[in-house]
């Protein structure tokens, strides 16, 4: 009867063998799960999971499967998106810090049983999102349920916690953080981009390497008298470009920007870096400094005559601007355009270079109606998440041989 959950953890890359599964078979068989789901759940889980980066795939299998015998008090996905609100990261640590010592004992004398009724009556009743307010689940308001208020005890849903002390996490996956498809930090960074790697010995200089296996093969024909033989050091030849969107709706991001720019420039096994910063889109100019200030930029046709199609291209951006910043020759609010719209300076780009890529740290899922200017970038330009799995796949379509 638990065939299906095996397939769905297979399913979900979980790398179950025969014997993990026959173990956790007889362990049912000793009643080692007694009759309770929660039992069962605990019991898989350290039979079948081998590493705690499986724990949020193993976590999404079991919900898959066995969601029918959930609480009808489930949190839908629906419920989910109105409350995923990362933009309100830099608002929710300023009020921790003016409210974080402010709330006594007294805070936490709330009355459990009757605030999980009433979380219970939201979920049947509401219809649409809130923001703000005391009654419904929405955020940023005094509502015990949902995230980024000001309530402190409660229910969260989704999110983060204002104050980081609710009672239970409903809907909130606790091992997200675990999975090599998280969002980036900088040693996930370091390890996608050694993917960039085109290593050549045409180079014209001294044998400064040790050649082992000449070393023994000299070695074994000269009788076992040792014969050293050097050569060439292979050098990376890849040539990176990087182009950051920034300001605007990248401000949440610029953290996870910056760790990027910072591991571009601390790597030393590039043949060459180059790094420009642009608002919302590219056009004519492209900046010097995350600033964007006019006249502090160079040329984007210069790019194009000083930095050859040899150069692999990430750009890196949200996709997030009005379909005219996109398609209007006067669609750029910051600076010229050159006579040409934002999706025409893209079609040169990728035109001009022969590996490029985009990584959006926020992407819609699908073709996002309500994202028209993302879904149009998407298929002009290969588009990744900046998840660890994401750059990683990105990595692996820049380093295509066709």
């Amino acid at each position: 009867m638990f065939l299906k959950f095996f397939y769905k953890c297979r399913e979900k890359e979980l790398k179950i063998g025969l014997s993990e599964w026959l173990t956790l078979i007889d362990a049912l068989d000793q009643g080692l799960c007694g009759s309770q789901l929660t039992q069962f759940y605990y019991v898989a889980r350290m039979i079948l999971v081998k590493s705690e980066t499986d724990f949020d795939k193993f976590d999404t299998a079991f919900e898959e499967v066995f969601k029918g015998a959930q609480a009808d008090e489930e949190v839908t996905q629906q419920m989910l998106r109105w409350l995923d609100k990362p933009e309100l990261s830099e608002l929710l640590k300023k009020e921790e810090k003016r409210f974080g010592n402010q709330h006594t004992s007294e805070d936490n004398q709330i009355d459990k049983e009757d605030v999980e009724t009433r979380f219970k009556e939201r979920l049947k009743e509401q219809t649409e999102e809130h923001n703000g307010g005391s009654f419904w689940i929405g955020t940023t308001g005094s509502t015990p349920f949902g995230n980024t208020g000001n309530y402190v005890g409660g229910v969260r849903v989704g999110g983060a916690s204002g104050y980081q002390s609710a009672f239970e996490v409903v809907g909130q996956r606790k091992f997200r953080d675990f999975r090599d498809d998280r969002v980036l930090e900088s040693r996930q960074f370091q390890m996608a981009l050694r993917k960039l790697r085109q290593f050549s010995t045409r180079l014209e200089i001294p044998k400064t390497e040790l050649d082992i296996d000449a070393t023994i093969d000299k070695t074994c024909n000269n009788g076992g008298c040792l014969q050293i033989e050097m050569m060439r050091p292979r050098k990376n030849a890849v040539k990176l470009l990087l182009l950051m969107d920034s300001g605007g709706t990248m401000i949440p991001y610029s953290s996870l920007v910056n760790e990027l720019f910072q591991t571009v420039n601390k790597s030393n096994h590039f043949k060459d870096v180059k790094c420009y910063y642009f608002h919302n889109c590219i056009y004519s100019k492209v900046y010097k400094t995350p600033e964007c200030e006019n006249g502090d930029w160079i040329d984007t046709d210069w790019m194009f005559r000083n930095l050859d199609s040899d150069y692999k291209v990430i750009i890196v951006g949200d996709a997030a601007m009005a379909p005219e910043e996109l398609y209007s020759v006067t669609g750029n609010y910051r600076g010229p355009n050159g006579g040409l719209a934002g999706i025409d300076w893209l079609k040169l780009m990728k035109s001009h270079y022969k590996r490029i890529i985009w990584m959006n740290p926020k992407m819609a899922p699908g073709r996002a109606p309500w994202r028209e200017a993302e879904t149009a970038i998407k298929e002009l330009l290969p588009m990744y998440k900046l998840t660890v799995s994401g750059l990683n796949e990105g990595m692996k379509k820049l380093m295509e041989t066709r």
